[in-house]
């Protein structure tokens, strides 16, 4: 059994934090977990990943906003982390556009309040949820962590850009050891209901349109959410360099055709289909090389597209009670 050790997880009632709380907590680590239920989507569906641990002596949750850094301290005063898991963020990229000063508030300024806490408690391992939205326009695919030109075309793209480079400062002048994971369209149980996957489950299921923007040639590397908290779990034991970028994504793109193909072979039903132009701050692509996540992390996906969409529509049929 591996030595148990006290973990904060900041966005842990969300959509892969929670998965990656249950696994933490079923392994015997001091699990604490921050989050504010921020009401981009139910505030309830967050509350119900987390309720299996409630009263757990290895569980803990604070209700609060990464903004707020000396209410962070003092609620988290007397206490020590070995590792943070910060994946807390406003999330969307279309709606960082509507709304980017919110975006570059809590994903910015709340990422730098978090260092600044590792910091002054010495927190010497930080994992940091970035997104293959860094990556932009870039015609270079598969995308590598080496390329550093970086054509973010949303607000939400580049706070995760901020992000990656506040870490790379902590760590230089602190000797934190930040850990920018770029992940790459996850999907599976509990994903939160505005993306594709479940947003067209849900409505192919209702007998509803669903908006296909374009003529479906765009192309996502899907990620099933199992293999992505492998990742997170293996990233807490690296400790070769301080400062790493990775990549963690399944290195085979799906077009939005072969997506919505694959929900209605799932679910033995014709999607109704309602075309619309592509929309502001999508990216064509995207694609992840992983040779980087092997080799530092033994990170390798092993779920097929296909068979994690099977998962997520058997979950969310139970979930409703209709299997």
């Amino acid at each position: 059994m591996p030595i148990p050790r006290k973990i904060l997880v900041t966005g842990g009632a969300g959509f892969i934090g929670s998965h990656l709380v249950d696994h933490l907590v079923e392994r015997g680590d001091d699990v604490t977990v921050i989050d504010n239920f921020d009401p981009f989507y139910s505030p309830e569906i967050k509350r119900q990943n987390l309720a299996p641990h409630e009263g757990k002596a290895n569980f803990r949750l604070l209700e609060v906003d990464i903004r707020q850094l000396e209410t962070l301290k003092s609620l988290l005063k007397g206490q020590d982390f070995d590792v943070i898991y910060h994946l807390a963020a406003k999330a969307g990229v279309r709606p960082s556009i509507k709304d980017p000063m919110t975006y570059q508030d809590v994903n910015v300024f709340g990422t730098q309040n978090l260092l600044e806490f590792a910091r002054e408690k010495g927190v010497k391992q930080f994992i940091f949820a970035s997104s293959s939205s860094v990556y932009g326009v870039n015609p270079n695919v598969p995308w590598r962590e080496e390329d550093h030109v970086l054509m973010p075309i949303s607000p939400y793209a580049s706070t995760k850009v901020s992000g990656e480079l506040l870490g790379h400062v902590y760590s230089h002048l602190y000797g934190i050891r930040f850990l920018a994971l770029r992940l790459f369209t996850v999907y599976g149980p509990r994903q939160r209901p505005d993306l594709a996957i479940h947003k067209f489950t849900r409505m192919i299921l209702e007998g509803k349109p669903i908006p296909v923007y374009g003529d479906g040639s765009t192309r996502r590397d899907y990620t099933f959410v199992g293999d992505i908290v492998k990742g997170l779990m293996v990233a807490m034991d690296y400790k070769e360099t301080n400062y790493e970028v990775i990549n963690m994504g399944n290195n085979r793109t799906v077009s939005l055709n072969e997506m919505i193909e694959t929900i209605e072979e799932v679910l033995g039903m014709k999607a109704k289909r309602e075309t619309k132009p592509l929309q502001t701050g999508d990216v064509p692509q995207t694609w992840a090389s992983v040779e980087k996540s092997q080799n530092l992390l033994g990170f390798r996906p092993n779920t097929p597209f296909k068979e994690g969409v099977k998962v997520f529509a058997e979950w969310y049929g139970k979930d409703r009670g209709t299997v």
